[in-house]
Formats: structure tokens, C-alpha cells, sequence
């Protein structure tokens, strides 16, 4: 076994160790999630922490972990007798981005199933991680499907194997601990708020400190094992401490005045549901017992709310985590010494400091405090913005930056035809999930039995076979997989006019509310994004493909404009990026999404005819194009339409590119029809 990295040598990184270790002293905290720039040591230190756990008392042969005090009765292997018991270290198990979902539930043996009715199940890495840390690395890039079984386990403590009629159930409780890259994508909200605590790392900037992470780092990889023992004093006694937390913790009080101040933050900051204040409560038990004290005290409610809340907190999911820690101690310090108060109601004249919410142990809901945030959708357009002041900054006629308009929920847009992609939530494709649409003979590993189809093709051999029971007798040959139909991820590129044409009346703020509105929506679908720009003499990608929406919304804001319309330029670097992008990545389709009023003044001496070309190329490679209209003003020269014909994609104006535009055009026909009905 190879040796891993002291946990008391990592350097710095204070708010990680001390998340980690609560989740030692008390599972119940609910995991760690660590976000954090690439080479700051996530992995380092959450590998190290499974050394530290107490050992495992376990059933002897028990393939689930079960625990000898108290046996599931429901266990495959069981039921347990008075087998022994036998104690073995805390396991940490790894999932791999891209496993199965087999190979994470466990696998059945359909053949034996279907042939002898016996099921004969191999446990996953859910049944190994149960009672121990099930770590996922990169956990932001992990496929839906497997995001849906962990919420599952996380949410019951048990993973449900279902196949064709054949279930089999067993416990699945573990320390749920991921690392992700914000640059890499966001999680789903829903997996989000299943880790009970999350912190930021990043590298430190003071120079002695890098140089002792280099140090330690060299000298470990020369003498792993001559390393750890130098720090095998420290890692006992770090152990030992967790053991004496464990112990304590039982013991500690959680008063009603803490309990208050936990209940009064979380509405301050209004988290959604309750998950939060018990997560706070627990991670706040669990601080007082690590510093070895029987009663919680304010600082633990406010350490317990820095690492509890910030991922919880309604944002926009192009904002980082964050807590306002002046609104944080101002809370506390409102609430500091009461005591709940037992009248629900305590009327007009009832006890509190004369502002809105206070006494009574009610938390706020408004008042003195912030603004409180809000991460809903506009239903309606809001005016755009008001353009800047024209500002040169060092090239002739470009003008500022503009803030871009508020987003609003846009209409559907995907790539026609059905694709092998990654899973996600924008075009058909054939995945892994979904509604079955046919059957095949497996290629490799069978994962989802089409049952009739199988039955189909094994029932003309019985005879031959020389069947005289009533199992059915079925060969390898026989099987047939479930063809299934879902959603795929896309490549949206796009590509943004930014010349002095889209600066022009005003329009830059709300052309850039349309992009920051599908770049949402492809947040949501799980999209990969990139982004072109071209103005003055050229184009240039602001943005390579990546799964980072929210650092294209970033590079989106602070996009000047002014200068030519270099049309076939930003085609041009469209086609470069799509063609290095189908060989990275062949399975992945793309979407063209080009933002212009269809305007070509610049590139070359024929810049209309070079654009029309330049387009003409994306057809010929068949990539789905979308042409977002931007062209305002009475008269209209119709030149995106011309555009979207050489794409050979389809063109949408500002306004259908709205969710409800066509819904409104069904209710305006409707209100029509009845109008004319009276009549």
C-alpha cells in the first residue's frame, strides 16, 4: 500500500482542516465540499484524512459494513447470527468521474437472475463507502445520472439496486466529501446542498509559506515512508484528539440562546428549508466538543455559519459563494443573550428592540438590515440599459463597456437530429437514461436488460436447449440492451457582434442581457460554452470551450464595443474553434449561436460576400447555427435572415427569443378567436 501524505504536514489551508475534521468528531455535519483553484492540495488533504479515523467495528464476512451493535435487518448477506465481529480501519472510497452506474449502486447477474431466479448481487462503491468517506474529485464534472443515486443514498441512507423486477436494498451511509475547479462548472443545487460544509482554498500568496509547501513536498516524494514517520508523533496525537471530540460530544449543551442566533442567521441570509439551521446546530456542537468544551458558545454559531451558509445563501449562479461577514456579526450580536420567547404572538407591545422582527426570538425578515437577495427571473423585459457615456479606450471609436440588461428565461434551443453526447438537458441523444426506444445486442458489459427483447430471443432455443423446468434458459447471446433516448450537452458557441453598428442606439445593454440569458439557460442544460467576439479589424475567442458559464458571463461584461463589423472574421474563428473542438471531443455536437444585426463592414473588399462564404462553411459541416437578431429601428434591412439562410440555421429576433413570447402569441390568437366569436 502506498503511503499517503501527512494530514498535520499540509501547510495552511486552516478552514479545510477544520471542516474535515468536524466531519471526524461528528459524521452527522454532513460533508465537505472543497472548491478551490487546480494544484492547492484538495486531494492531498482529503486523502489524508481517512487516517485518521477510528477503526470500524464490523461483521465478520459482512460485505456491507454492517455494524455488529446493531445489524440491518435488511442486508443482503444477513440475516446476522452471532457471527463475531472484527474491526478493520475506516475505508475511503474514490468515485471516478466517469464510472458506471453499476459500478457505483453494484451489478446483478442477469443471467442467474432470469435463468434461476437467484440474486446474485456485487456490492458498488456505495456498500464499500458505507461507514466510512466517499470522496469524488471533480465532482462539479460527475455525469446526472450519478448525481441522482448519491442524492438518493444521501437523502435515505440506503441505495435501491432495481433491475427488471429483481431489488435488492442496503444501508449507504458515509461522509460525502468532493473537490471541484469553480472554473470547471457548478454542481446542481440540489447535490449543492447535500454537502453539509464547503470552503474555498486557494495558494498562498506569502512567499514563505509556498516555500515550505515545495519543501515538505520534495522531501516527501524522496522518503515517503521516512516522512510520514517524522510525523507519526503529530498525526497520533491529532487522532487521539478526534477520539477524545467523539467522546465529548454527547455531553455538549446546545442552549436555547444559540439555537436562536442559529435560527435568526440562517433567516438573515434566507437560506431555503431548514437543512441549513441543522447543520449549523450539528457543526456548532461539533466545534465546542473539538475545543473541548460542553456548551456551544457565539463564536461557534459564527464559525459554524462562515463554513454552513456561504454555499447556501441565494445568489445568481454566476456569483461565488460568499457571506457578508458585517451582517453575520451584526445577527449575532442582535440576538446575543435571548431566550426564545414562549408567546408565539407577543402582539404590537410586546418585548424587543423596537425594530422590525425584533424581540419575541423572531428572527428578522427585513428592516434595518441589506437588501435581501434575490435569485429569481424577470417574467417581463425590463427596460435596457442605459448606455454609457462614449469613452475612448486607445482604438479609434470604441466606446466603454456597457452593464447588460436583466436576463429573462429564454426559448428552447437545440441541435436537431440524435447524438452520443455527454448527458445533460438541451438536444436528443441517445444516453444511458431516458424512455426506451429499441433494443441491441450489447458490445460490451450489459447495463440496462431489455427484458422482452431477451425474452424474444431465447425462447425459440428451449427446445434445443433442453429446458424441462420452469426457469427459462437463456445464453449470453440471448441478452439484448435497452436502447434508451434522452438529453445530451451541447457546445454553444458563441459569437458576438461588438462593433459600433451593435453600440448604436443603444442596443449593446440589452443584446447583452439576450447573451447572459442563454448563457443561463446553458448553466442549466450543462452545457460547455466558448465565446467570439469580432469588431474593429478582427475576431478573437474571449473564451475557449469550457464548462465555466459563469467566466464567459464574466468576459460578456466586460466586453467594450465600437469599430467595423469584421462579419466573416468572427465566422472564421468560430470555424477554427469547432474544428479543433470535434477532434477533442467527437461526441459532443455543437450549437452556433451567432448575435448580430447582420451587418458587414469590414474584413475585406467585398465584406458581404465574405461573410456569405464564411457561413457557407459552417453549413457544409452541418453544424446548427442560430442567428439572434439584433437589428432595431422602423426600417429593417433583413440581413441576419440572409445570414441564417447561409448558415442554414434558423434567425430569432430579441424579443421571440423570450420563454414566453410564443405563449403570449397563443393568448393574444385566443383572445382573438373569442373577440370574433362575440361578435
Amino acid at each position: 500500500m502506498s503511503t499517503r501524505y501527512p494530514f498535520t504536514a499540509v501547510v495552511g489551508m486552516d478552514d479545510l482542516r477544520l471542516a474535515l475534521l468536524l466531519n471526524a468528531v461528528s459524521p452527522a455535519v454532513g460533508g465537505v465540499l472543497v472548491r478551490g483553484e487546480k494544484g492547492t492540495a484538495k486531494s492531498t488533504a482529503v486523502r489524508a484524512l481517512a487516517e485518521l479515523l477510528p477503526e470500524v467495528a464490523v461483521v465478520a464476512g459482512c460485505r456491507f459494513s454492517c455494524d455488529p451493535a446493531s445489524p440491518d435487518p435488511a442486508c443482503p448477506d444477513g440475516p446476522h447470527g452471532d457471527g463475531g465481529s472484527d474491526a478493520r480501519p475506516a475505508r475511503m472510497v474514490e468515485l471516478p468521474v466517469g464510472a458506471s452506474e453499476d459500478r457505483l449502486v453494484g451489478s446483478l447477474d442477469i443471467e442467474r437472475a432470469l435463468a434461476d431466479g437467484v440474486k446474485a448481487f456485487e456490492p458498488g462503491l456505495l456498500a464499500d463507502a458505507h461507514r466510512g468517506i466517499l470522496y469524488v474529485d471533480e465532482v462539479n464534472l460527475l455525469h446526472d445520472h450519478l448525481i441522482d443515486v448519491l442524492l438518493d443514498a444521501a437523502a435515505m441512507g440506503r441505495s435501491h439496486v432495481e433491475r427488471e423486477g429483481v431489488s435488492v436494498r442496503h444501508a449507504a451511509r458515509f461522509l460525502l466529501v468532493g473537490t471541484m475547479n469553480p472554473e470547471e462548472g457548478e454542481l446542481r443545487p440540489q447535490l449543492l446542498d447535500r454537502f453539509g460544509l464547503t470552503v474555498e482554498v486557494a495558494a498562498s500568496r506569502v512567499p514563505e509559506e509556498r516555500v515550505e509547501v515545495v519543501r515538505r513536498r520534495l522531501a516527501f516524494e524522496d522518503d515517503p515512508a521516512g516522512f510520514a514517520a517524522r510525523w507519526a508523533g503529530e498525526e497520533t496525537a491529532l487522532r487521539e484528539r478526534i477520539v477524545t471530540a467523539r467522546e465529548l460530544l454527547p455531553r455538549v449543551v446546545l442552549g436555547d440562546a444559540v439555537l436562536l442566533q442559529i435560527a435568526a442567521t440562517c433567516a438573515a441570509f434566507e437560506v431555503d428549508g431548514m437543512r441549513a439551521d441543522i447543520v449549523m446546530a450539528r457543526t456548532a456542537t461539533a466545534l465546542a466538543a473539538w475545543a473541548g468544551r460542553d456548551e456551544v458558545t457565539s463564536e461557534d454559531v459564527r464559525q459554524a455559519a462562515l463554513l454552513a451558509l456561504p454555499h447556501r445563501r441565494r445568489r445568481s449562479p454566476f456569483d461565488a459563494p460568499g457571506l457578508d461577514e458585517d451582517k453575520l456579526d451584526e445577527t449575532l450580536e442582535r440576538f446575543k443573550g435571548e431566550e426564545p420567547d414562549d408567546d408565539p404572538d407577543p402582539g404590537p407591545d410586546g418585548p424587543g428592540d423596537g425594530g422590525p422582527g425584533g424581540g419575541g426570538g423572531v428572527p428578522p425578515q427585513g428592516g434595518e438590515g441589506p437588501a435581501p437577495e434575490t435569485d429569481g427571473v424577470p417574467e417581463e423585459a425590463p427596460a435596457p440599459a442605459p448606455a454609457q457615456a462614449p469613452a475612448p479606450q486607445g482604438a479609434a471609436g470604441e466606446r466603454a463597456a456597457v452593464k447588460a440588461a436583466e436576463p429573462f428565461r429564454t426559448k428552447m434551443l437545440s441541435v436537431p437530429g440524435l447524438g452520443d453526447g455527454a448527458a445533460g438537458r438541451r438536444s436528443r441523444a441517445r444516453t444511458e437514461h431516458g424512455r426506451t426506444t429499441g433494443s441491441t445486442r450489447p458490445r460490451g458489459a450489459l447495463t440496462k436488460l431489455h427484458l422482452s427483447a431477451t425474452v424474444r430471443a431465447a425462447a425459440p432455443h428451449q427446445r434445443a436447449r433442453g429446458r424441462s423446468g420452469a426457469g427459462l434458459v437463456v445464453r449470453r447471446d440471448d441478452l439484448r440492451q435497452a436502447v434508451r433516448e434522452g438529453r445530451e450537452g451541447n457546445l454553444v458557441l458563441f459569437v458576438v457582434d461588438a462593433s459600433g453598428s451593435m453600440a448604436a442606439r443603444k442596443r449593446m445593454g440589452a443584446v447583452k442581457g439576450a447573451v447572459l440569458s442563454l448563457l443561463l439557460d446553458a448553466y442549466q442544460r450543462r452545457d460547455k460554452v466558448g465565446l467570439v467576439t469580432f469588431r474593429g479589424r478582427g475576431a478573437e475567442l474571449a473564451l475557449p470551450p469550457t464548462s465555466s458559464v459563469d467566466a464567459a458571463a464574466a468576459r460578456l461584461e466586460e466586453l467594450p464595443t465600437g469599430g467595423r463589423t469584421p462579419l466573416s472574421a468572427g465566422l472564421l474563428k468560430a470555424h477554427d474553434v469547432l474544428r479543433v473542438e470535434r477532434l477533442r471531443d467527437p461526441s459532443r455536437r455543437a450549437l452556433l449561436v451567432v448575435v448580430t444585426d447582420g451587418r458587414a463592414t469590414g474584413g475585406g473588399p467585398d465584406p458581404v460576400g465574405l461573410a456569405a462564404r464564411a457561413a457557407r462553411l459552417h453549413a457544409a459541416d452541418g453544424t446548427a447555427a442560430v442567428v439572434v437578431d439584433c437589428e432595431a429601428g422602423p426600417v429593417r434591412l433583413g440581413l441576419a435572415g440572409n445570414l441564417a439562410r447561409d448558415l442554414g440555421g434558423t434567425a430569432v429576433t430579441l424579443d421571440e427569443l423570450r420563454a414566453d413570447a410564443i405563449a403570449g402569441l397563443v393568448r393574444e390568437a385566443q383572445v382573438n378567436r373569442s373577440v370574433r366569436r362575440a361578435a
